[in-house]
């Protein structure tokens, strides 16, 4: 038996259980988990914004070490290091022929429908097909990527999915270009990955945006030029002032509200691009005016996990951080234990720093 954290009811608290892991198929890789970055894609699904199979476990954003492999397994062995993702790909489908493995409907479905444990005779299901806040986890060996033991694991746990979702979305599905303005609305720990990004990419121009003062210091850390506290100030108004009247050619919203996604919007020139990074809710509807789409002949796009092909992707972002190309510790606002994820939502619904990392000790 593991210790995992396990939501059992919408708007309920976490409970840490001890939870008996399936046993590892063919396929399958057993990991134990040194750390687990907490996104706000957990909060979403505790509380209710994004729908999960209950109860389940909680985390997606994990890296640790391989305990045991089946017989099937070849590119891991007991004993490497991995970072986990949650989009696991069937590499036959349309979307992944296409390149789009990220779309594709096998790994989705496993990401929302993926029994894992059980507690006594109740199945507990694996959110996001992870469930990487535990001891230990169970997952497709397609899910676990090896990186190189010099980058410690509490680090590479972010790249699992909030420094990939965020340098993903301003390199792969913006497709940001040297010596463009960029504008980032969000500035926790994915729009922190973003504006590194968008800094990778050579954009001239990085603005923040965040209505929390202590995010922009941080923004600027990771490369911003400009920041905004949307508290005080209406964005687009900052932003035009800051362009020349023109707006910016790119805007990653990366907060998942309809009213900061109008905002994105209308700080962007026309014929300039708006890369929706946040997850948002199905009832929360965004609305445009028509014309303006006609218009202004802006591009709205979403992006899901950075356009990233976790595979391809992953060993190169590790590389850029044990490079110092990436810098990820300045995303870990702190360090805490597995009975304290409820503090980590607490902070995260207050907009009160980046990442909160979970950090589990060696058995």
């Amino acid at each position: 038996m593991v210790r995992a954290a396990v939501l059992r009811g919408v708007g309920k608290p976490v409970e840490v259980s001890n939870i008996t892991l399936r046993e590892v198929g063919p396929s399958d890789v057993r990991v134990a988990i040194a750390a687990s970055g907490v996104c706000g894609t957990d909060l979403s699904v505790r509380d209710g914004g994004m729908p999960s199979m209950l109860p389940c476990t909680l985390g997606h954003e994990g890296a640790g070490t391989v305990l045991e492999v089946g017989p099937s397994v070849s590119h891991v062995a007991p004993g490497d290091h991995v970072v986990l993702t949650w989009n696991v790909a069937c590499r036959t489908c349309e979307h992944c022929v296409r390149g789009e493995t990220y779309l594709c409907p096998t790994g989705l479905g496993y990401a929302w429908d993926a029994a894992y444990a059980s507690d006594g005779d109740e199945p507990v299901w694996q959110s996001l097909g992870a469930g990487t806040l535990a001891e230990q986890t169970v997952v497709p060996a397609a899910a676990a990527i090896p990186v190189n033991d010099g980058l410690p694991l509490d680090l590479a746990a972010l790249l699992g999915c909030g420094v990939t979702t965020g340098v993903g979305a301003a390199i792969r599905t913006a497709a940001i270009r040297p010596g463009e303005t960029v504008l980032v609305v969000g500035c926790g720990g994915v729009g922190l990955a973003a504006i590194q990004g968008a800094r990778l990419a050579g954009a001239a121009h990085i603005i923040a945006a965040d209505r929390v003062p202590g995010q922009l210091a941080a923004a600027k850390r990771c490369g911003a030029t400009d920041t905004v506290d949307t508290s005080a100030t209406d964005l687009a108004a900052a932003v035009r002032d800051m362009t020349g009247g023109r707006g910016v050619d790119h805007a990653l919203e990366v907060v998942g509200r309809s009213e900061t996604i109008n905002a994105a919007y209308a700080a962007t020139r026309r014929g300039g691009v708006v890369t929706i990074v946040g997850a948002g809710r199905f009832d929360d509807l965004v609305s445009f005016p028509a014309l303006s789409l006609m218009a202004d002949a802006k591009s709205i796009r979403g992006s899901v996990y950075g356009a990233t092909d976790a595979a391809r992707d992953l060993p190169v972002l590790a590389a850029l951080a044990a490079g110092g190309q990436l810098d990820l510790e300045a995303l870990v606002t702190r360090r805490i234990s597995l009975d304290e994820v409820e503090s980590a939502f607490a902070a995260m619904a207050a907009g009160d720093g980046a990442r909160s990392v979970v950090t589990i000790p060696s058995p």
